[in-house]
Parts: structure tokens; sequence; C-alpha cells
């Protein structure tokens, strides 16, 4: 066995120990669309690489056979559902895996077959684009309802897929908003087939491209930014594009001293073609785009203070909220916040 190899088991040993002792670890997939009894099943029965994956194959099995009896009754809003549910649960399988193999590739296509039988279920299907960055492709899927209101740009955290947020999505679509959600170097498929791993400068190239796309395809929407955690870094630094609108960023990693768990420092620096942090450096004289900032004053990693010292160096017409009892990125807030924002941005 290889040092990487034996670098590798040792970070998915601590994720899964992870997610056995911390029930928060679910709330972002829980949020997307998880079930929480899956999410309490695991806790009791998973300890090891192999019952990881055999514990999602199953879910996600057993998901994408409850949608095809849901086709078979011409259900197809329940198909739909539940082809997405099974694919972020196979996805869950190659999240797993913190690098490139081909155990990890079987299960991101199978994820990836998953949601395409939801997407052949649309009326409107989606349309399947690329940017390019350093000659590497960087996939993405557009969504465009009819009579759009203003297209979104979803703005996904670094180890996170386009498929995961689904949810996201399909809110926007059904707010009556075009939605544009690319994976980015590190993330999905342009890290796990293509092999193009993050630094600031390929994240800066991706999105100005993908807003120039969303400016071409739709050229009289207005374009709007939405992201979460590292997400919400990149919607408020790709706000100074002259194409932007406005911008939405909840639970921006805005403090220096982020407590990030072992796991995840791990799991990043894979996806990381750099030692240093891929988030932007924020420049408040350059932000004169309103921009919503969403705030759980539950957050660990982002600090109370931090977050009103960028929200006061902010334009006027920005705004901001705070969430009680909620944690990093909001996670049982995002449907009600995705509503809220729709509204601001026809302002």
């Amino acid at each position: 066995m290889s040092l990487q190899e034996v670098i590798t088991n040792k970070t998915i040993d601590k994720t899964i120990i992870t997610a056995r002792l911390f029930p928060g670890f679910w709330d972002r997939w829980i949020a997307h669309g998880m079930e929480k009894g899956v999410a309490n099943q695991f806790i009791q029965e998973v300890t090891n690489l192999q019952e990881w994956i055999q514990f999602f194959d199953k879910h996600g099995s057993n998901q994408f056979k409850t949608a095809e009896r849901a086709k078979r009754n011409d259900d197809l809003k329940e198909a739909k559902w539940h082809f997405r549910l099974s694919a972020l649960y196979f996805n869950l399988s190659h999240w797993i895996f913190p690098t490139p193999s081909d155990e990890k590739r079987k299960w991101y296509q199978k994820s990836l077959n998953a949601f395409s039988h939801a997407d052949e279920l649309l009326v409107k299907k989606p349309l399947k684009e690329k940017v390019m960055v350093e000659e590497v492709a960087c996939h993405g899927r557009i969504r465009i309802p009819y009579r759009s209101k203003g297209s979104v740009i979803i703005v996904n955290p670094i180890d996170s897929t386009k498929e995961e947020l689904f949810s996201y999505e399909q809110h926007f679509v059904d707010l009556g908003f075009a939605t544009f959600t690319f994976d980015g170097p590190g993330q999905g498929e342009t890290f796990t087939l293509n092999g193009l791993r993050a630094t600031k400068e390929r994240w800066q190239t991706f999105m100005d491209k993908v807003i120039t796309l969303a400016n071409k395809i739709i050229p009289n929407n207005k374009i709007y930014l939405f992201g979460t955690s590292s997400g919400a870094m990149w919607s408020i630094k790709a706000s100074e594009h002259p194409k932007v609108s406005k911008a939405v960023a909840v639970s921006p990693a805005v403090s220096k001293d982020i407590a990030f768990p072992e796991y995840f420092i791990e799991r990043s620096n894979n996806l990381l073609n750099e030692t240093e942090t891929i988030l932007p450096v924020i420049n408040p004289t350059k932000l004169s785009k309103p921009i919503y900032l969403f705030h759980g004053k539950q957050d660990v990693m982002v600090k109370d203070s931090d977050i009103y010292q960028l929200y006061n160096s902010l334009t006027n017409k920005s705004k901001i909220k705070q969430y009680p009892n909620e944690g990093h990125c909001c996670n049982f807030k995002l449907a009600e916040i995705r509503s809220i924002v729709s509204e601001w941005f026809k302002e």
C-alpha cells in the first residue's frame, strides 16, 4: 500500500467516525433531501468503509425502485423526487473517497445516471453546458422556466457537487428563475472525472466564465448569485462582475481562524492545487452591488463580529438576517431563505 493510500484511508476513517459521533454532520444532506431516519440508521449501523458503501448503495437502489414504481403509475412528481434522492445516496458513496479513483468514479457515474432519469421526466429538459478552465471542462446544467424572472447562478461549497444541491435548483425554478449550476475546480465532474483541482485563480476564471455564459444564453435576464459557505465567499467576490445585479451569501467563511474539523481539512487538501485557502480576498471598496447576508447565531465557524463587520462595510442597499437557532449554512432555513431572496431579487 502506497503512502497516499494510507493517508486516504486515514481520512476516510476520520470522516466515518465524525459521521457516527456528531449528528450535526448530517444536517447538510438532510437539508438537501436525505431522510432523517436514514441518518439515524447510519449512526447505528455503519462503522467502516465497506458498510458505508453497502448502506448508501441499499438506500440509493431502494429510492431508484420507488421512483420507477411512481413513474409506472404516472406520478411524475414523485418519480423525479425519488430519482434525485437515489442520486443523492449514490453521491454519498462517491463523496466518501477524498481522491479520484475507479471506485469514486463508478459511484459518481451511478449518481449521474439516477439524476438523468429525473431529467428525462421534465417537460423542459435542462441544457448541458461547460466552461473551460485551463483547457479542462467544468460541466454544468441550466434550467430555464417559461418567462423566467432572472438568472440565478448557484455557487456550491467546495466539497460538493451540482447534483447534491438539486433542491436549490428545483426551488428557484419553481419560483420562476433560470438556474445555472456548475461544478467548479475541485468539485463534482470537474474534479472526479476531469481531475481539475482548485486554486483562487482557477475559481476566478470559472466564476467569470459562468457569469458570461449566463448573460450570453439569456441576455435580457438580470443575473443573481446565490452561495453558501465557501461558495458564499465567491458569490460576494464575483458580485464585482459588471453583469451581476445582486448576490446572496449564506454563512460566508469570513473568519480568519475558522476551526474546521480535521477530516474536512484533509479532504479539502485533496481538492486544492495549492496549500493556501481558495477563499478569495474580499475588498469592500470594490463591492458596489447589493448583497444579502444570512448568518446562524450557532455557527461555530463564522463569528458574529466578523459577519457584522463585513455587513457594515457593504453598500447601504445590502441586507442581513440572523437566525438565532441555526448553525453554519443555516441548513434548516434554506427554503425560507430562497423564498426571501427571490422576492428581493424582483425588487
